[in-house]
């Protein structure tokens, strides 16, 4: 099972962006994801093309099973 931390932000241009996170520590504590993000965001680190972070949108996990075939 592959699992990612999806972080999702909100641009200064009103603008969706997401960060992910492989393989996050479990379990999530939802208390310090909030305040690390907002963290994130006052940092001012990160941007994108759609402008720099401005709120927090909302965070997810994502649970992916993969199986893979040889095919000979």
């Amino acid at each position: 099972m592959a699992k990612t931390l999806e972080l999702e932000f909100v641009t200064e241009f009103g603008k969706p962006v997401r960060l992910s996170i492989e393989n996050p520590k479990e379990p999530i504590d939802e208390s310090v994801v909030k305040p690390a993000m907002e963290e994130m965001i006052a940092s001012g680190v990160f941007t994108s093309t759609n402008g720099n972070f401005a709120s927090v949108k909302g965070a997810r996990v994502i649970d992916r099973n993969v199986t893979e075939y040889e095919i000979v």
